[in-house]
């Protein structure tokens, strides 16, 4: 039976005695062990039974953001933005306008309903449309008019003889309705139809103002319930055989986004296990060993989110998914752990030693592992981002607790196990000697090369990789509430989520009004704003002088001889004739349907709706749409709040894109410390990190060539990758230089942990490849990447690389012995034995 090699120096040496002191006494006393991580789940699942899902994009961010503090003043002043939106189709237009009459009043009556909009306001601003001209405008309409008639008077005259053929004096204002079409007024009432009433697409939109926010996942549910309620229970035969109703708009998307998360972590969470239980039967072909090793890792998560509920009572997007990765990478230790107490009971070991001898050092290993992947993620919870900052630390603290599980656990099961006489049978196993191994000894050096020039070649291609700041990319475009909405902002003409600017006057209004549409003439085509409205925007200036031109033309008018005009000059006649008896009017005169857009519950008014002329999934003009908004104030005045789901977005994209690359940086100087002082040996510590950092220069450079992009989900995955993958290299480097190692039987054993601890935490990440979330998707794909790549690279690049190195050095040693003539030359070790790297 073979010996139990020494412990470290140090306080390494002393902490693997301690460790193996630890396992001795759970095994010999597994109750009470037992008995206190039973006890600990029951209190985590206690407090993880609350537990709900946020998918809301503001809650990732501070609170102390501007933008949420601005959006936080816009709930308070103004109410929520966004829009119940119940769609009838299928419908003739006239059954169509019956369905909005009927249902419009019913749903205003709904205790959650602010308002609703079934009409545009369009004929109240078509009668006031002269109005909305400039002074100058309405003169210029004068003149046109007066000049016609001293045509049609002179022509009438029998003795007037024209010296030269003059045309008549055009009676086209198009050009001026062009000037009126771009306003606010115009753009909020429409073109033509009364009812938002698409006939062709046999469609009809009622808008349905909530009294509360889409953030508030609660208030949602409840209100798209009551609406859904209030459908159910219309007799929808008599619009039509073919009529049926449906809801979109910012609330019930929220809700489709939240169940399509929630189901995404539901069949990829049971999808996940049962990978696991599956790859662990194979590789170790017991059911008992596959328990062994699920146990401490189900109770460990017991305990995390236990924490979980405690620290947050929610979970995010990100962090939804954590018990599935978590899950596989915790697997990984198991694997290692029980893999080399499986490998030396092979040998003959009592169950005991060997439990002993796997906790001293492989238990050391994969405390050392844990602990940077630990610190790692603890890093990500210094992000500002939420998202990034509670995946960190849930994260961080779940990897320690699953190890703890593994030190208090897995020694007490294996006690229980021997008492109850289970005798391992993967003796043989144990045994097999790795053919790569063997291969990567013969061929070390055409692999090492190979291996360079490959890494070469994606190194120079890294700087191909590109940043996906499309917003739409990460959301499931095709859930029928998004496809719906798209068609609706259609029809409207307009994009439903405005930025409200909060103003405290009137002065301030219209000072607001100015600075934004001055910034849009200077930015012309660049610009990112469709157009700017406010009940002062609503309401003309100069109305008494433009009433006094109105007077004049209503007498020109009369005098026009309307035979003498085409059938389109006739119709602009009789609309004119219309228009110049239009009395002045105020704000209060407004129609409701108008006013209450620009209102907050009370009837506050001061706010200045900023209608995107961009998608707000296209995170470059998001960006570009907050700087031509944000920083507007009157001369002299303070800051302005300006609020809205694009600031939101656009600061998230600005806090990813600064925090990433510190975060990235500051996760490899933080792992390499860690590992330098846990491994007493900074050689050591850079030879373990080596793997991680190749395997990041592959990944990056692979991503060009398969069309992948980082997008501000995926790009968590580069620290996630830094902290879980260099535990591989701890695990191979700890045991090669190890008195007496030879490098095949190591190989061959760690190689196959390795293979093993790899392919759980891919399988933990790959769960995520079922989710119809794109954005999670794509976490799950570049995660898959990562780990296959540090798997060619910790099976064949690296061992390649450590074996040439290990002849380079003896030779070198070999040199320098002959050199000194201190000594007669010795003959190289078989090629078979690697020198210990100190």
């Amino acid at each position: 039976m073979a010996s139990n090699p020494t412990t470290s120096p140090g306080w390494r040496g002393r902490l693997e005695q301690r460790l193996g002191a630890l396992a001795v006494y759970n095994y010999r006393w597994p109750t009470a062990a037992l008995a206190v991580a039973l006890a600990l789940s029951l209190l985590g699942l206690f407090f993880a039974r609350g537990l709900s899902l946020d998918a809301n994009l503001v809650s990732l961010l501070p609170r102390s953001f501007q933008s949420v503090e601005d959006l936080h003043e816009l709930e308070q002043r103004f109410g929520g933005l966004g829009w119940v939106v119940v769609v009838g189709e299928g419908a003739e237009p006239e059954a169509l306008r019956r369905f909005a009459d009927d249902l419009a009043p019913q749903l205003e009556a709904l205790p959650g309903i602010r308002f609703v909009e079934s009409r545009r306001p369009g004929r109240f601003f078509q009668e006031h449309a002269l109005y909305y001209l400039s002074l100058e405008d309405l003169q210029e309409v004068e003149r046109r008019l007066e000049a016609r008639l001293r045509w049609e008077k002179a022509r009438a005259n029998p003795l007037f003889v024209p010296l030269v053929d003059e045309p008549a004096p055009s009676l086209d204002f198009s050009d001026l309705e062009a000037k009126y079409g771009a306003g606010s007024a115009r753009r909020l009432s429409g073109q033509g139809e009364e009812y938002y009433l698409d006939p062709a697409a046999r469609r009809v939109v009622l808008l349905a103002r909530p009294q509360g926010i889409s953030a508030d996942l609660d208030f949602s549910h409840r209100i798209i319930s009551e609406v859904e309620r209030l459908l159910a229970a219309q007799d929808l035969s008599k619009y039509g055989p073919d009529f049926r109703v449906a809801i979109t708009g910012t609330f019930q998307k929220k809700l489709d986004q939240e169940r399509q998360i929630g189901r995404d972590m539901a069949v990829a969470s049971a999808v996940a296990g049962v990978l696991l239980l599956l790859y662990l039967f194979l590789h170790f072909r017991s059911a008992l060993a596959v328990a062994v090793v699920l146990a401490p890792v189900a109770l460990g998560l017991a305990w995390t989110y236990g924490v979980v509920g405690l620290a947050y009572g929610r979970v995010n997007l990100l962090t939804g998914f954590l018990g599935a990765i978590l899950g596989g990478l915790g697997i990984e230790h198991g694997i290692h752990l029980l893999g080399r107490y499986l490998y030396l009971r092979g040998e003959g070991w009592k169950a005991e030693k060997a439990t002993c001898e796997s906790f001293t050092h492989t238990g050391s290993a994969a405390l050392t592992s844990a602990l940077v992947a630990a610190l790692t993620f603890l890093l990500l919870g210094t992000s500002r981002f939420r998202a990034f900052r509670e995946f960190g630390v849930i994260a961080g603290v779940g990897m320690l607790l699953i190890v703890l599980a593994y030190v208090l656990v897995l020694p007490a099961v294996l006690g229980v196990a021997s008492r109850m006489g289970w005798r391992p049978g993967l003796a043989a196993t144990a045994h097999e000697r790795s053919p790569l191994g063997r291969l990567l000894v013969r061929w070390r050096r055409p692999f090492t090369l190979v291996s360079g020039l490959v890494l070469l070649g994606l190194t120079l291609n890294m700087g191909s990789v590109r940043f996906d700041y499309d917003f739409d990319s990460l959301e499931d475009q095709q859930l029928p509430s998004f496809v719906l909405d798209r068609r609706v902002n259609q029809l409207i003409g307009y994009s439903q989520t405005p930025m409200v600017v909060l103003t405290n006057s009137p002065a301030e209004e219209h000072a607001v009004v100015e600075e934004l549409r001055a910034r849009k003439e200077r930015l012309g085509e660049r610009s990112t704003v469709d157009f700017v409205a406010s009940l002062e925007t609503l309401v003309p200036q100069e109305q008494a002088h433009k009433q006094e031109v109105l007077r004049r033309l209503q007498g020109l008018l009369e005098d026009v001889p309307e035979e003498r005009l085409d059938a389109r000059q006739r119709e602009q006649l009789a609309e004119l004739r219309e228009q110049v008896r239009a009395r002045p009017f105020t704000r209060e005169e407004l129609p409701a349907a108008v006013r209450r857009q620009f209102q907050g519950p009370q009837g506050q008014s001061g706010f200045v709706l900023v209608y995107p002329a961009v998608s707000l999934g296209d995170g470059e003009a998001i960006r570009a749409l907050a700087r031509e908004v944000r920083g507007v104030s009157p001369p002299g005045g303070e800051r302005i709040a300006v609020a809205g789901e694009p600031m939101v977005l656009a600061d998230i994209l600005e806090m990813v894109t600064r925090e990433v690359p510190l975060i990235l940086s500051g996760a490899l100087v933080a792992v390499l410390l860690a590992m330098w002082v846990t491994l007493g040996s900074l050689r050591l510590a850079l030879l373990c990190l080596m793997p991680t950092v190749v395997s990041l220069l592959g990944l990056v450079g692979l991503m060009p060539l398969l069309k992948m992009e980082f997008n501000y989900l995926n790009i968590l995955v580069i620290p996630v990758l830094i902290g879980t993958t260099v535990d591989a290299g701890v695990h191979l480097l700890t045991r090669l230089v190890s008195p007496d190692s030879d490098f095949v039987s190591v190989y061959s054993e760690t190689g196959r942990a390795i293979c093993g601890g790899l392919l759980t935490s891919a399988v933990g990440f790959g769960a995520l490849f079922l989710a119809n979330h794109p954005g999670l998707y794509s976490i799950g794909a570049l995660a898959n990447l990562g780990f296959g790549v540090n798997l060619l690279v910790m099976l064949v690049a690296f061992p390649a690389l450590l074996l040439a190195l290990s002849e380079w050095r003896r030779r070198r040693q070999l040199l320098r012995k002959a050199h000194a003539k201190d000594a007669a030359p010795s003959h190289p070790p078989p090629p078979g034995d690697v020198t210990p790297v100190r």
